[in-house]
């Protein structure tokens, strides 16, 4: 189904609808991916599943476009928009969690790229504060301004903010080399002292070490952003909340806590 695996197509249910596909109750029908995702749109409420409908098919075009292939179903999306128009009566569906696209303000947004571009050119000491002021900015302007103040701790960023109905935790850094694996491992150590649907975002302007995170493993609570990322969403001025939304996601099917903004943005 798809390009789904069973812990990704699980990962999926879990992360987007706090739902364990793997439940016994789900293979009444039989325990493949397919079956299971029937039987449960046949016994979850029409609500339920014009949401799943919608969360799959978001992940359907997704997958298409990057394998680069034709779509092999003839007229599959107005096939689609017509079961979801049966189930939910015309009402449009919602999404698997509502998340408010904010209007962009241009002009903000060209300062806060510029703000970017200059801290590089500031004295370890003046950059941390700087950094701090940028993602202040960063998160006012997409509209997701934090549930506390991010404060400078030495030479790293801590606040917390709100998305999607869960609670994440920041980290932020800027230091000369790509963050390795002690670092991520410390701040998932921290998520993990917190409630269960805490999550983290971590944003290293140097990168992350491939070797960190290859040793950081999969299936954790923590998505990543590098420098280009933070460039890239500026400049192409895709809102942040989009772009966490879709990190979330990849990361929920892939496992992997770092995909690129211009991988997750292709076009």
């Amino acid at each position: 189904m798809l390009d789904f695996s069973d812990q990704t197509f699980a990962d999926f249910f879990a992360s987007e609808f706090k739902v364990n596909i793997n439940d016994q109750k789900f293979c009444a029908n039989g325990g493949s991916k397919g079956k299971r995702l029937r039987y449960y749109l046949q016994t979850c409420d029409d609500e339920t599943a014009v949401r799943v409908l919608a969360a799959l098919w978001e992940h359907r075009c997704e997958y298409i476009a990057r394998s680069g292939a034709k779509d092999p179903v003839v007229d599959a999306q107005s096939r689609l928009e017509h079961l979801i128009n049966r189930l939910s009566g015309g009402t449009p569906p919602k999404p698997a969690y509502s998340i408010a696209t904010p209007i962009v303000d241009h002009k903000k947004v060209l300062a806060i790229k510029s703000e970017l571009l200059q801290v590089s050119s500031l004295s370890a000491h003046a950059r941390g504060f700087a950094f701090e002021k940028f993602l202040r900015g960063l998160f006012d302007a997409f509209g997701l301004a934090a549930q506390e103040p991010f404060r400078l701790k030495g030479e790293q960023i801590d606040g917390s903010f709100q998305l999607g109905g869960d609670t994440y935790l920041l980290e932020a850094k800027w230091h000369g080399q790509p963050i390795g694996v002690a670092d991520l491992h410390v701040f998932h150590g921290k998520i993990e002292q917190k409630a269960a649907w805490t999550r983290g975002l971590f944003v290293s302007n140097s990168g992350f070490s491939e070797d960190g995170l290859a040793a950081f493993g999969r299936g954790k609570r923590v998505v990543c952003m590098d420098g280009l990322d933070l460039y890239e969403m500026l400049d192409r001025e895709i809102p942040l909340s989009k772009v966490l939304d879709r990190k979330v996601r990849r990361a929920a099917e892939t496992g992997m806590p770092f995909l690129r903004v211009r991988d997750l943005f292709p076009n």
